[in-house]
């Protein structure tokens, strides 16, 4: 529920970071300032935007009738007779309820944000553009898309246009009115590479290890190989056990086999050792390298997070339990995508009908729907059901690229660049030209830091670089600059029937890389990894690789039919959260070396086991129960040992004593679940935290270093430097998620390690054993719980440290109070926590805010279809005060579903408004 109280302090500052950053509107301090705002957006004004839900409308573009009925919460059932007016009309209705959310998306990935909001932009336009989102949509659609697939994105664009025809912005959605005072923005009519691209951007925030290949690379200045590996340990297959039990890739045949018994020793995932720089040679390319990757971390946390903050937190949990052991007899499927909180929420549910199901109109699916992109994403149609997780496979590579006037290396030889240019366009301002340069690999990105500029003149780039003055470039390889199928896989999947059409459709589904779980009415469960996942000649994509040397390149991509599947499992159910596809050691090529750590995967597969065993049932309820899940896995760890901890300190021994008998689940009004996770925080800070690099810490988080470790001047006084943390508090580390579990959990057995040792200061004394640090961290939570939450511990709970704001993504991120106040909605105090099954995400090196979430909850009774049930995070309106805008968001909150409509009946039964859409 919302919390009673407002934010606390700094909550609703604007801070440096994607999410705070991503719209800075100028033009918004010109409207409250010069209008009074209040009285110009009147009832008038923002009812203006909200669509027609009753009666008729026409629509020169449809061939015959289409009925849109809506539910209570606003979610629209579309019945049409013949599959083109079916998409037509989706795109109708879409744009209806979210098209002001559309066009910032499709400004976005075209990288042109500055058309919309000015100057503020034009860096993360620039990015954008380097990689060429937009461009690479366009040449899907004119080369690889079917006929068919490019016959649907025309209609959904000419129903998008239907609607836009004759309105004016502000009658599309209340931002235009804002916008129009200081912009002469003109919507332009909608296109099927619009709807492609939103792809790209799919495929960026789920792109997997690129931060963690940063990262290493920046832990080299101030650390060795062997204590890096300690922070990237392997993943712990004997205790978190991976999707598939078994199988293995048959060597006749090169297809994999799922009923296989897996051997030790077949995978190859030898390479580049963390620490070691390009080509081995132990070093990352000294200062000018970890300059250049450093600044292109900061471009990266300048760049929108449509999905969520990328990194080891975000992720998504699904599982299927087979028939034999649920209460339906038939499937069970749940899926709950975490991903980043959006005003209006990333997901739209809605179903797509043909009235006559057959050959000629093949489609009787629902689910959630990205608006701007026509089909149903995870959902169910009459045969199967299906849910998705991000897979996490390597699918990008950094390059290290010894650059001059003329080009760039490769194997003794320049190779010219690849050169195109752009120009942004600026709302009130002027054109901006840049240079887009590409090597072989992909776009030049370091190109895009004007800090970059000048770190040229002191990498130490050997004596082989064309021209010393440049030094090294980085560049990317990302399978989704290539063009592919990922959207003729959507349709497919929509009217897959068995699991043989649903792994023909997985097979186009090659960006992002998904693990997709499968059920159908017949009983069968199964899963499916597919992907554009490359084969490596060399190296393992933990660091970024040598560009000037070839044996580098990737070789192509693992075949669809070596990828890993299973059907029908002798265990009875399949999870998929992010963890390991399958032990590597036995896997013949390398799909990451960054997992998930599985902390969430195997409290589900517990909590099945346990429910099962003794021939138990699951039932939809235990689904829904088992997403909302939110005990402290490291708790379980830590906990006892800080409860030995003798405290002396009776402030402290105060808040020591909430950790007794705690059950470990983070329940939004324990104050023990508070308590624990600020210490949590304290520890991770203490042993790991202040030793790792500034471009790793959050900004504003300071230390003293000694001069050897730090440019700036020096303190006379205490021979100290005083440096400062540089990253978003999004996504500085550590993280606190279940990679640092894993880093910890040998450790705790360790009285005395490097990690345990901190230098003392004018408060505390140095500390050098395990239980010296945990009371240091114990004293240092409890001071900064009682400046959060109060002196007295007794009013302390995890949901006051532990809020959900909603966000508008443009003029409630960055804007004045006052329009903040208008359009965002919240707080809720949360339960949950990072990496539980309720995964609230929070990262440890930033606070306690809530910065990604279970985007949407969904238990599907396969076979039973109206017996499913659903919920958003917020609502099907993007109108701000519309009653649909966040009426979903208090059952979210609460952990409680919907009931889903699927069949005829059901839905009439549930429909509230009908509108008829006429030729």
């Amino acid at each position: 529920m919302p919390s009673n109280t407002t934010a606390p302090p700094g909550k609703t500052a604007k801070k440096k970071g994607r999410r705070a950053r991503l719209f800075l509107l100028v033009l918004v301090l010109a409207l409250v300032a010069g209008i009074g705002f209040g009285g110009y957006w009147g009832v008038s004004t923002v009812r203006a935007s909200f669509p027609q839900t009753t009666g008729e409308i026409r629509l020169d573009s449809l061939s015959a009738d289409v009925e849109v009925k809506r539910d209570a919460n606003g979610v629209p059932q579309i019945y049409a007779d013949n599959e083109t007016d079916l998409f037509r009309a989706q795109g109708y209705v879409q744009a209806q309820d979210r098209f002001y959310e559309m066009d910032v998306r499709r400004h976005v990935t075209a990288g042109r944000l500055s058309e919309m909001f000015g100057e503020s932009q034009i860096e993360t336009d620039s990015f954008l553009r380097t990689l060429g989102w937009r461009r690479v949509a366009q040449q899907e659609y004119d080369t690889v898309l079917s006929a068919e697939t490019k016959k649907y994105l025309k209609a959904y664009a000419e129903g998008v246009n239907a609607y836009l025809k004759d309105r004016a912005p502000k009658d599309i959605s209340v931002e235009y009115a804002a916008l129009s005072f200081t912009n002469d923005y003109a919507i332009e009519p909608w296109t099927p590479v619009d709807s492609v691209a939103w792809l790209k951007a799919m495929a960026w925030d789920l792109r997997g290890n690129m931060q963690d290949e940063i990262d290493r690379s920046l832990m080299t200045s101030r650390m060795s190989a062997s204590q890096i590996k300690q922070l990237y340990p392997e993943y712990p297959y004997a205790l978190h056990q991976p999707i598939l039990d078994k199988g293995a890739v048959d060597e006749n045949t090169g297809k994999f086999d799922p009923a296989a018994e897996a051997t030790e020793g077949d995978g190859t995932t030898t390479g580049d050792t963390p620490g070691a720089g390009p080509g081995g040679s132990g070093s990352s390319g000294g200062n000018g390298a970890d300059a250049q990757l450093g600044a292109l971390s900061e471009v990266l946390d300048g760049i929108p997070a449509l999905l969520g903050p990328n990194g080891n937190g975000i992720g998504s949990n699904s599982w299927v339990v087979a028939g034999e052991k649920t209460t339906s007899g038939k499937p069970l499927l749940a899926n709950d995508p975490h991903l980043s909180p959006q005003l209006p929420s990333l997901w739209y549910q809605m179903g797509l009908h043909c009235r006559s199901v057959s050959a000629t109109c093949r489609y009787d699916v629902a689910g959630y729907t990205f608006s701007g992109m026509p089909g149903v994403i995870i959902g169910h149609n009459d045969k199967i059901a299906w849910g998705l997780t991000n897979l996490g496979a390597d699918v990008t590579d950094l390059y290290l690229e010894k650059i001059g006037p003329d080009g760039y290396l490769v194997d003794g030889k320049v190779k010219p660049f690849t050169s195109r240019e752009e120009v942004i366009k600026v709302a009130g301002g002027e054109d901006r030209k840049i240079t887009v340069r590409s090597t072989e690999r992909g776009p030049l990105v370091s190109d895009r830091s004007s800090e970059l500029e000048t770190v040229g003149q002191k990498a130490p780039v050997g004596n082989a670089a064309p021209d010393r003055g440049t030094g090294y470039g980085v560049s990317l390889q990302w399978t989704a600059l290539q063009p592919g199928k990922s959207m003729d896989a959507i349709f497919a999947l929509d009217r897959a029937k068995d699991f043989t059409t649903f792994r023909a459709a997985a097979k186009n589904f090659e960006v992002p890389s998904q693990n997709l779980i499968y059920a159908d009415t017949a009983g069968n469960i199964g899963y499916q990894s597919p992907g554009k996942i490359p084969q490596r000649t060399k190296g393992n994509g933990t660091l970024p690789a040598p560009g000037w040397d070839s044996t580098y390149k990737w070789k192509g991509y693992i075949p669809f039919e070596k990828l890993p599947y299973e059907y029908n499992p002798d265990r009875g159910y399949i999870v998929t959260a992010n963890q390991a596809v399958i032990d590597q050691k036995t896997y013949p090529d390398l799909l990451t070396e960054d997992w998930g750590y599985g902390s969430r995967s195997q409290r589900i597969n517990d909590l099945i086991e346990s429910k099962t065993k003794d021939g138990g049932k699951i039932s939809p309820d235990d689904m829904r129960t088992m997403q909302t899940d939110n005990r402290s896995e490291i708790a379980t760890l830590l906990n006892p040992l800080l409860l030995k901890v003798d405290i002396s300190d009776p402030y402290v021994r105060e808040a020591q004593k909430l950790l007794e008998g705690w059950d470990y689940t983070q329940e939004p009004d324990s104050a023990a679940a508070a308590y624990f996770n600020a210490v949590w925080r304290n520890v991770l800070k203490l042993a790991f935290g202040d030793k790792l690099p500034k471009e790793l810490r959050a900004e504003g988080d300071c230390i003293n270093v000694l001069p050897a470790e730090a440019t700036g001047p020096v303190d006379e006084q205490n021979k100290l430097v005083r440096e400062c943390g540089e990253r978003d508090a999004d996504s500085a580390q550590p993280d606190g998620g279940d990679r640092w579990y894993e880093v910890v959990r040998p450790l705790l057995k360790q009285e005395k390690s490097e990690w345990w040792t901190t230098p003392g200061n004018r408060l505390d004394a140095a500390t050098e054993t395990r239980d010296q640090l945990f009371a240091r961290a114990m004293k240092d939570a409890r001071w900064e719980l009682t400046a959060k939450l109060g002196k007295d511990i007794s009013t302390w709970s995890w949901g006051r440290l532990h809020q959900l704001t909603l966000k508008n993504q443009t003029l409630g991120t960055a804007g004045p109070g006052a329009v903040q106040q208008l359009l965002n909605r919240g707080p809720w105090n949360l339960g949950g926590g990072e990496a539980a099954v309720d995964a609230t995400g929070w990262n440890a090196a930033g606070g306690y805010e809530v910065i990604w979430v279970p985007s949407m909850r969904m238990v599907v009774n396969v076979g039973d279809w109206d017996k499913s049930r659903w919920v958003n995070l917020t609502g099907a309106s993007g109108h701000a005060f519309h009653s649909n805008y966040t009426d979903q968001t208090d059952t979210w909150a609460k952990g409680e579903l919907y009931d889903w409509a699927y069949g005829k009946a059901a839905v009439d039964a549930a429909a509230k408004d009908t509108l008829v859409l006429k030729p």
